[in-house]
């Protein structure tokens, strides 16, 4: 599909989920993507940290591509790059912060002499083919949120990216109610927005008034207090240091991505009133009451600070009378991996505070009332809800049409959208799919390795050797190892019949095929292992020629 006289959208990734952006925009030939992100794997893809998109739409058109736009530094945003960019081996550009966080990344994969970066000033402007891009900063919960203003020959598109409304960020100048009106006097085609929080009837609430609620809890707290949050929330942590000062407390930082979104906030010009730290030995020789601690793992995971604090593994050891205050909101799908730390932490006498006790936390994403005002102020023709689930983005279809916008394009990843001339619809659908990355290498994520991989998990593995000599007669008894399987006690009752089947179907064989007598003797060791524990594993066969 190659882009005519008309403007295309397509989404390979973060429509009709939650992360793992990846959009496109075609338009006279050419193809420019907006964002490059991942999502993180659940229990169904065992063994599997990260998931990216498919780009196999766009690879076998990389020559039409100009390049790739990134609103801004969250990983499901940024994260791909490292493991996709250079095979697409086109430019990107983003502005300082967010272009600190990938250079970080393309370094720890060697790639920064290979992928050319290019760093944009906050609301600055460039030309790629067709198309035109001016940022146009939001407030979001990390540093340099972007919208993108898009220049078509056929319109003008505003693409939120992540974004709420925020009188008082703390960190950057969002743009002003004045200013977005000024965007939608000049006209714009399309809205395409953040529908994460529209079923939420409240605006998200100023990272401001979080202070506050931080402020009590800490000087509520009698021993050490540690804060977990999103590393790259900036705003939060200029709360946090203020918070620290503003109670006698020395901070103290626990998490590489803490020390990694520090480094490159100050590159940027920010957090340059920070408190100065003190380490991990300081923080644990000095009175509880004197220290604070800001912490990465705040969603459960094992190999965080938080999690190596709650199992006692790290130098940080908390106890009776010490805090853990959650000032972040429980992703869905973590609440089990949450669950487990905080249950660790109650058993220890750790007390805990999260956003349900106390104001510690403010969302990123716009509430109706902040969707609505941006609908007013920019008055889009068309409105095409993204970063959401099918049903947020099928309410905000609604919520839009309710309110004066006069179309709405509902579209799922592999959807192809035209946007202009005419009618804006979906016109056709394209390959889209998921990628993993297992260990160092990038896989199909319905490929057959993730598929027998849960094929394990799901119902163990057997291994079988059957030696057999030269006239095709079983010579010794078959050899079983098991792997999974649910046995105990019976183990070696299921092990001694299940070796006669393996051998009643090497003598039914005699001098026959190699490949049929493996089958044999796999369907008769699986159909014993069924009839003992209701399973159907993995069984692998040896045949061994002596």
């Amino acid at each position: 599909m190659t882009p005519g006289d008309e403007l295309l959208f397509l989404a390979l990734g973060g429509s009709g989920e939650i992360g793992m952006n990846a959009n496109l925009y075609g338009c006279r030939g050419k193809w420019v993507m907006v964002d490059l992100g991942v999502t993180f794997a659940d229990p169904h893809y065992p063994g599997i940290d990260l998931i990216f998109p498919d780009l196999s739409f766009i690879e076998e058109r990389r020559k039409d591509l100009l390049g790739i736009v990134l609103t801004h530094g969250h990983e499901d945003h940024i994260g791909a790059l490292p493991y996709l960019a250079g095979e697409l081996g086109v430019p990107l550009y983003a502005t300082a912060f967010t272009a600190g966080l990938i250079r970080g990344k393309l370094e720890e994969e060697g790639l920064l002499d290979t992928v050319e970066l290019n760093v944009i000033e906050m609301g600055g402007s460039f030309d790629l083919g067709p198309f035109g891009f001016r940022y146009v900063p939001l407030a979001h919960s990390i540093a340099e949120g972007n919208a993108l203003l898009i220049e078509t020959p056929y319109g003008r598109i505003f693409h939120t990216g992540d974004w709420k409304l925020d009188d008082e960020p703390l960190i950057g100048d969002p743009a002003t109610e004045g200013e977005l009106r000024k965007i939608g006097d000049e006209g714009v085609l399309a809205l395409v927005c953040d529908s994460t929080n529209v079923f939420n009837p409240e605006a998200s609430g100023s990272e401001a008034d979080v202070r506050a609620g931080l402020m009590d809890v800490v000087k509520a707290a009698s021993g050490r207090v540690v804060v977990t949050t999103f590393a790259s929330n900036v705003a939060r942590l200029k709360t946090l240091g203020d918070v620290a000062k503003a109670c006698g407390r020395k901070l103290c930082m626990a998490g590489r991505s803490l020390d990694r979104i520090m480094s490159v906030a100050k590159a940027s010009g920010y957090l340059h009133d920070f408190p100065p730290l003190i380490d991990w030995d300081l923080a644990m020789d000095l009175p509880g009451r004197s220290v604070m601690i800001v912490a990465t793992g705040g969603q459960g995971e094992s190999r965080a600070a938080l999690g190596r604090m709650a199992e006692g593994t790290h130098p940080i050891k908390l106890g009776e009378g010490d805090t853990v205050v959650f000032s972040s909101k429980q992703i869905p799908g973590n609440e089990i991996a949450i669950g487990r730390v905080q249950n660790a932490f109650a058993e220890t006498g750790v007390q805990m505070v999260t956003e349900k006790q106390a104001h510690i936390h403010v969302s990123g994403h716009p509430g109706q009332p902040e969707l609505l005002a941006m609908y007013e102020w920019l008055r889009p023709q068309i409105l095409m809800p993204v970063h959401g689930e099918m049903r947020h983005m099928k309410a905000q279809a609604r919520l839009g049409l309710g309110h004066g916008i006069p179309h709405a394009v509902v579209q799922k990843n592999g959807d192809l959208v035209r946007l202009a001339p005419g009618t804006a619809e979906v016109i056709g659908h394209e390959t889209n799919g998921r990628l993993v990355l297992d260990g160092d290498v990038i896989l199909p994520a319905d490929g057959a390795t993730i598929n027998e991989r849960r094929k394990l998990a799901y119902n163990g593995q057997i291994s079988v050797a059957v030696a057999r000599n030269g006239k095709g007669q079983l010579a010794g008894q078959p050899q079983l190892r098991l792997q999974g399987i649910p046995l105990e006690e019976d183990r070696d009752a299921f092990i001694s019949e299940a070796q006669e089947e393996a051998a009643e179907a090497v003598a039914a064989g005699g001098e026959g095929d190699e490949e049929a007598l493996r089958e044999r003797v796999r369907l008769a060791v699986r159909r014993c292992a069924t009839r003992w524990t209701g399973k159907k594993p993995i069984v692998d066969v040896l045949i061994i020629d002596i």
